[in-house]
């Protein structure tokens, strides 16, 4: 017999919290491949496979949305993956460098035990806003879509007993 995991078990095993593995199946990422009588969602070997290329390719840096159209056979090749992650590296680079650079020129300020600017304050706090803005920017537009999507479940939910895409195996 195959070995088979709950929700609870896959989670303990992968690290993943259970709010995040029903998440996914939420948007249509990584679905149970069976239920319970009683409903809960059972996960077979195949299911562990599958998480682990949608682990990989996060760990890549790329979107959840990036990874479901890979995963379900968009055309991206896997040059186009690795030029996704070194563009975001590169960005990030850029401004991690900037920001570093802001924060040692307060340093020198300070050890020269010169008082701080408002205008030093005002530049540093603004490398730190760049530094984060681009993250925040992810989040919202993710969660904008997957706010959208969760409409057009709900509104195709009357219409289709089956809501979630089967995943290719």
């Amino acid at each position: 017999m195959e070995n088979q995991w709950k929700v609870g078990d896959l989670a303990k095993l992968t690290g993943l919290s259970i709010r995040t593995l029903r998440y996914y199946d939420q948007i249509g990422l990584f679905s149970p491949s069976g239920h319970t009588d009683s409903g809960h969602r059972i996960y077979n070997e195949a299911d562990i496979s599958w998480l682990q290329q949608i682990l990989s390719l996060k760990d890549l840096g790329l979107s959840l949305e990036e990874i479901k159209g890979i995963l379900n056979g968009d055309e991206y090749s896997p040059l186009e993956i690795v030029s996704i992650q070194i563009e975001r590296m590169k960005e990030n680079i850029r401004t991690k460098q900037k920001l570093l650079a802001e924060l040692e020129s307060v340093a020198v300020v300070m050890q020269a035990n010169e008082p701080l600017t408002a205008q030093d304050f005002t530049k540093l706090l603004s490398m730190m806003k760049k530094s984060h803005e681009r993250y925040f920017f992810e989040r919202r537009t993710s969660m904008a879509h997957n706010l959208d999507r969760l409409g057009d479940f709900l509104a195709n939910d009357n219409k289709k007993e089956d809501t979630h895409p089967r995943r290719r195996k």
